[in-house]
Formats: C-alpha cells, sequence, structure tokens
C-alpha cells in the first residue's frame, strides 16, 4: 500500500543561520502487506529525497517497538538530513499481525517493508540503519541485498546484537558504521568490538562512552555521530 501523496508531503520552513530546519509534517501511518500478514509503520516523505532510510528497531520480546527512542532519533536524524524514512514494528509487536520468529521472521519483515520503501522513491540511494536486534536484521538484510545485485548505499548498526551475526553473510561494499556504546548493559561492548576486528573490510567503529544500551543522556551524541555520515 502506498500513502496518498497528498499525505505524505512534507513542508519545511527555513530559518536564519543557525535555527535548523522546522518540519511541519509528521509521520504519515502506513500498511506494508508482510509474510505473516499486515505491518504497520511509519513513512515520512521528501518529494526530493536524498535517500531512503529504513530503521528496524529491538527486540520485540524485550518491548522493543518502532516507537524506541533510539530508533526514534535515527528516524529524526534521517529526515533532517533530507530522507524519505520508513520505521515499522516487526510481526506481533503493536499493530503488526503476526507473531514473534526471533529470527528469519523478522528478516523476512524488514524485506516486505523495503520492497514497500523502495516503491516510493526507486531511484533513491539506500541506507539501512538497526539499533540492538534490529542491527542484526539490518546487517541481514544488507547481505541479502549486496547478493541480490541490488544497489545498497549505508549501513548503521547500533549497538548491534552481534552474537546473531555468526552464519550471516555480510554486506561487503556498502559504507558500514557500527557504534557502541561502552557501558552496554545488554551487548557486550567486547564482543562488538570482536566483531569489528574480525570483518576484513572497510568500516568505522565508533565508541560512545559513559553511555548504556539505550543511550540515556545521550542521544544527541548518537545524532551527532550519525547525521555527518548520512550525508
Amino acid at each position: 500500500m502506498r500513502a496518498a501523496s497528498g499525505d505524505v508531503k512534507a513542508r519545511r520552513v527555513d530559518l536564519p543561520q543557525g535555527h535548523g530546519v522546522i518540519f511541519l509534517k509528521r509521520e504519515t501511518p502506513v500498511s506494508i502487506n508482510g509474510p505473516a500478514g499486515v505491518l504497520e509503520g511509519l513513512y515520512f516523505d521528501q518529494p526530493d529525497a536524498r535517500g531512503l532510510a529504513l530503521i528496524c528497531h529491538p527486540n520485540p520480546v524485550k518491548g522493543g517497538t518502532m516507537l524506541n527512542k533510539v530508533v526514534s532519533t535515527l528516524q529524526r536524524t534521517a529526515r533532517d538530513e533530507g530522507y524519505a524514512t520508513l520505521r515499522f514494528n516487526f510481526r506481533g509487536v503493536g499493530g503488526s499481525e503476526g507473531s514473534h520468529d526471533m529470527n528469519t521472521g523478522e528478516v523476512e519483515d524488514a524485506e516486505a517493508a523495503l520492497k514497500w520503501l523502495r516503491a516510493q522513491h526507486p531511484e533513491r540511494p539506500l541506507t539501512l540503519l538497526g539499533f540492538s536486534f534490529g542491527g542484526f536484521v539490518a546487517a541481514t538484510l544488507a547481505g541479502r541485498v549486496e547478493a541480490r545485485g541490488e544497489p545498497l548505499d549505508k549501513l548503521f548498526m547500533v549497538a548491534p546484537a552481534v552474537s546473531r551475526l555468526a552464519d550471516q553473510p555480510l554486506a561487503e561494499r556498502c559504507a558500514l558504521t557500527i557504534i557502541q556504546p561502552d557501558d552496554d548493559e545488554v551487548i557486550e561492548p567486547g564482543s562488538v568490538h570482536a566483531f569489528s576486528a574480525a570483518l576484513g573490510r572497510p568500516h568505522e567503529l565508533l565508541k560512545v562512552a559513559e553511555c548504556g544500551h539505550f543511550f540515556h543522556g545521550k542521544l544527541v551524541e548518537l545524532k551527532e555521530l550519525v547525521a555527518p555520515r548520512l550525508a
């Protein structure tokens, strides 16, 4: 389903230098046909989008949803950098149909969301972003996209659940940024550092000092790390 064009256009108000941009249009609720039923999502359109950004949320079993504050920060950062954005709830979360799979099923959900997003602006470059469990999903999807020979511009993995990636083919050509809190109480920082060291491909590993898994008090710093790498 594609949202009606009148529902998704955004007005931008450019302010004097130093005051940024105010967006007067909010994200539009959308329904996406997924493999386990309809998925609910939030889409922000920009008619002259510089790219597409698909954002994947954290562990559904532990309360992760598309409204998570880290996911919201990633969405707003991409929006402010001129991207059309889509975030969505995995199967069994919120209004999305189906039940949790905690592995391949959620990757298939992301495939459906990606197909929907690409249909909005087929010619725009793609960026995938994922937080925690969503980092595993985004990275797995990125590997699939490249294996199919489809274009992929960037991949952001934020405090990613790297233990789930042990047997997954990974993307090798897109720009890759890994952001890991030093005081992560959910994902062992050392596991992410080891994952980074073993990648054998160019990428950035950005460590956030005095920061826990959910970036309490560090969301502005997260945005400042992501924004210039989306430019």
